[in-house]
């Protein structure tokens, strides 16, 4: 049996070069693009920050589920996060091989399938990573005894299909971000919740399902910041974005009320005690990274070289914002029925 090769030397394999169109108007990357160094496209296209979307729904319902019942399970919390991984994992390649198929990939070089040469290659192991980690994610539901949180996460599965892969795509219907925000917000995050749970499973109280929103509203915000800088091969392959329709002007302007929809959401909530008081003062603190999104955004949008890095600035928010939410909870169980100003007060 001939072994499978991969061309490494030369990224593009023969048929992905013909492919290959340079368009007069091509400008997601900087001028000097073709000095990228392999390395730092390999780095590019691991997306490390980017798993972030998988480390703080679960970070976030483990923490849920303290402050509810005081317990908790480190080694449920690792099983989880790195089942999950694997799931987002699968997201990010099998959304790869998806839009190489398309051609909104083609002129992108750090393409995980434009950097190996082989779609087949890369279709498969997204598929059977997918396979190991919902595997780990249904043992970790049997050991909590609770078919909802597998329900959920099949549902959130489902919406990252649904999302990228065909007949459906519905990315380029530019309803990505709203699939995004169940993912990774309502079904992820409340689906870890219940993976906590001991003996029966927990009751969903209006807390948990108000912090899986604000997980969910920054893990959007990173996908809508992400259209910034292909809203030129988006638009040649006929895949509808947000920022196709609204162009970089208005999408600057609803990344600066969405950052403050959200800062606005805490208080409230902290106000009417539905999210502790610790939660709201660790989450305003973020406000400087908040701010940060919004001056880049404004200042970039234009850049089609700059503003690439946008959605590494939502991603840093998304994950201090969500780590914040997350102490405030275990600070909130620590102090178990006071208030978090009482509590400082006889401290």
């Amino acid at each position: 049996m001939a072994a499978a090769t991969f061309n490494l030397v030369n990224p593009l394999s023969e048929e992905n070069a013909k492919r290959k169109v340079i368009r007069p108007d091509q400008t997601d990357y900087t001028p000097g693009e073709e000095e990228i160094s392999r390395a730092t496209l390999i780095w590019r296209a691991i997306k490390l920050p980017m798993y972030t979307v998988a480390l703080i729904p679960i970070s976030v319902g483990t923490a849920a589920a303290y402050l509810e019942t005081g317990q908790y399970s480190m080694e449920r919390y690792f099983i989880t996060l790195g089942s999950f991984v694997l799931v987002n994992v699968w997201v990010n390649l099998s959304n790869d091989v998806y839009d190489f198929d398309t051609g909104a990939d083609v002129n992108k070089k750090e393409s995980v399938v434009n950097l190996v040469g082989s779609r087949t290659a890369v279709h498969v192991l997204a598929w059977v990573l997918l396979a190991l980690g919902f595997i780990g994610l249904v043992w970790v539901a049997h050991e909590a005894r609770s078919p909802r949180s597998i329900l959920l996460l099949a549902c959130a599965i489902f919406s990252g299909y649904i999302y990228q892969c065909p007949p459906f795509r519905l990315s380029y219907s530019g309803v990505g971000e709203p699939l995004c925000f169940a993912a990774f917000g309502p079904f992820s995050t409340i689906a870890f919740y219940l993976l906590q749970s001991r003996t029966s499973e927990l009751p969903i109280s209006s807390t948990v399902v108000w912090t899986s929103i604000l997980v969910g509203f920054t893990s959007s915000l990173i996908l809508f910041c992400s259209h910034f800088h292909q809203i030129n091969d988006d638009k040649a392959v006929g895949k509808i974005s947000p920022l196709v329709r609204l162009g970089t002007e208005t999408g600057s302007k609803v990344v600066k009320m969405a950052v403050l929809g959200l800062y606005w959401l805490v208080f409230g909530l902290g106000l009417v005690e539905t999210l502790p008081y610790a939660c709201l003062i660790f989450c305003i603190m973020t406000l400087p990274l908040g701010n940060s999104v919004v001056s880049f955004v404004q200042e970039n949008h234009k850049d089609k070289t700059k503003i690439f890095m946008a959605k590494y600035y939502c991603v840093r928010l998304h994950t201090i914002f969500g780590v914040a939410l997350a102490a405030g909870m275990v600070v909130a169980r620590m102090y178990a029925t006071k208030q978090l100003p009482q509590a400082l007060y006889n401290f």
